[in-house]
């Protein structure tokens, strides 16, 4: 990396790339205009929000509940909803999950899925081996009927590549093993199964979405040790010098870096031609972020469903949100007049004249991979019209306003060489004093939420400061598995107001093409580490 008389230079302990550990002295440099990243939203020109995909705020970290607390602290700052989730499957509602309602679905289905479901258990009980890929997974646990009619169709939509292609280690409590004797019983009774998952209660922010949390927190921030937009992108970084070179030309050299850009896109802005080697074992997806507003009073057929699973082939997208339904501000107000753009139906409305509300909207999510391609010029209209075919929109629902991104990286898979991978890529660049964290710095979808993200830079600070053990990186099946609340916000305040000599010069940077990660932090009277890299999109 050349130097030039011109350039300025910062000297700092640890330098993190992805806004995060803060400390007396530091500076967070963000490429984005705005704080947020994969958890960020967008504003339509007719006021119409949608988040970076499919995100609401349910936590496994007390910690990480404080400090967005902390942002936003009044009452009337958040919603809370009991979750509403469906999978449509032949034309029906099915409650969420599929393998656990099967009672819903026709008598045929419910006699083949029962079927399965005994096959795959009389199986599991004299196996003597693990899966060896998701696929199998799948089949021991849901059987093949499941599989075929639900499992395997709505997973390839999700993420762009067969099952056949996924390992299974990811899995904990991200996927429902159906319960036989159960499901049988619903059957029989004609009862459906409860709410399954740690996201049966959200959070949702009242204002801006769920970049409004991040925006918050940033704002906690003094003006003068924020850096956004070009002034923050970094250019190159050189391991061995332990230098990163900004597009501005100012040069930081640090002691320990923490990086939450993209493994792979770190290995191209290092040259690491052996790390490069790596990071092509790694796979990913990319996330096509569709929104749609309507205008009119939300639907009946609608009502308070909260996002919705499609697995068939008549519609595009894996995922619909109803986006209005999490905050009444994700949506213009009743009394802002826009016109009509289109009807559902592709037509042409009869007048173009702006008129009232009500306004709702939906949000749909398309996954995208070299083992799935997309037709990118046609989506939007495929959408709209996979709107129709799904029952979501009527062929003569007024379309006010549209909206798409797509976002490279979406989904960090859980391929079959993922760990592999990680187990070179991760402890090599610790040995040149990099910790790469979060969503797709450390490439693990299964601590990838927003919570996990931000606590993989919180322990990473810890780590660094107090040789403490990273407990979400290295053991996602126990964090995940139980309620961490030893760790509170006042907590660490007070263990960090010890000022560790190496906690006392930080600068925070973010990662700089395309937003992937996201904010977390704000200043204390000491070292207080917040780091998020997440999804999300997808989450």
């Amino acid at each position: 990396m050349s130097r030039k008389s011109t350039m300025s230079r910062v000297e700092v302990d640890v330098l993190v790339c992805g806004m995060g550990p803060n400390g007396p002295s530091w500076l967070i440099v963000d490429c984005d205009e705005k704080a947020g990243g994969l958890a960020g939203t967008d504003t339509t020109p007719e006021g119409f929000l949608y988040d970076v995909g499919g995100h609401v705020i349910f936590s496994h970290y007390k910690y990480f509940d404080d400090c967005i607390d902390e942002a936003l602290p009044k009452t009337d700052d958040w919603y809370t909803h009991q979750r509403i989730s469906y999978v449509r499957y032949k034309g029906e509602w099915v409650p969420y999950p599929f393998q656990n309602n099967i009672s819903m679905c026709p008598k045929d289905d419910q006699v083949r899925f029962i079927e399965g479901l005994i096959d795959a258990a009389l199986e599991a009980r004299v196996s003597n081996t693990r899966p060896k890929d998701f696929d199998e997974w799948i089949l021991r646990n849901t059987g093949v009927g499941i599989a075929d009619a639900f499992m395997r169709p709505y997973n390839y939509k999700v993420w762009a590549v067969p099952t056949t292609d996924m390992q299974c280690q990811w899995l904990g409590e991200r996927v429902a093993a159906p319960n036989v004797k159960l499901v049988t019983s619903n059957v029989i009774q004609g009862k459906t199964a409860g709410n399954w998952g740690p996201n049966a209660t959200f959070r949702f922010p009242a204002r801006d979405g769920t970049g409004g949390i991040w925006t918050a927190v940033a704002k906690t921030l003094p003006d003068e040790k924020k850096r956004f937009s070009k002034k923050g992108a970094i250019k190159a970084v050189n391991a061995d010098r332990k230098e990163v070179l900004m597009e501005d030309g100012t040069i930081i050299a640090y002691k320990r870096f923490i990086n939450t850009m993209s493994v792979d896109q770190l290995a191209e802005r290092m040259g690491d031609e052996q790390l490069e080697e790596w990071c092509d074992e790694l796979y990913y997806s990319s996330t096509h972020v569709i929104g749609v507003g309507v205008r009119g009073s939300r639907p009946e057929r609608i009502g308070d469903k909260c996002w919705l699973y499609f697995p068939e082939d008549n519609c595009p997208f894996y995922r619909a949100t109803i986006f209005s339904n999490y905050s009444p501000y994700n949506q213009p107000q009743d009394d802002v007049k826009l016109p009509t753009t289109q009807l559902a139906n592709g037509s042409s409305p009869s007048s173009t004249d702006a008129k009232a509300g009500p306004y709702w909207s939906i949000m749909l999510e398309v996954s995208q991979s070299t083992k799935k391609p997309v037709d990118e010029e046609n989506l939007l209209k495929d959408c709209i019209q996979g709107l129709v075919n799904t029952d979501m929109l009527k062929p003569e629902d007024e379309i006010v306003s549209t909206y798409a991104r797509k976002f490279e990286h979406g989904y960090p898979t859980p391929s079959l060489e993922r760990d592999g991978a990680l187990k070179k890529i991760l402890p090599y660049l610790q040995e040149k004093g990099i910790y790469s964290r979060g969503r797709f710095g450390s490439w693990k979808y299964e601590v990838g939420n927003q919570d996990h993200s931000f606590m993989l830079g919180v322990e990473a600070v810890d780590s660094i400061v107090n040789g403490s053990v990273e407990l979400t990186l290295n053991y996602p099946d126990f964090v995940n598995g139980r309620v961490n609340s030893e760790r509170r916000l006042v907590d660490g305040a007070q263990i960090f107001a010890k000022e560790a000599p190496q906690a006392k010069n930080v600068v925070t940077a973010r990662r700089m093409t395309g937003g992937k990660a996201e904010l977390g932090g704000r200043a204390e009277n000491a070292a207080r580490a917040t780091l998020n890299g997440v999804n999300g999109t997808a989450t």
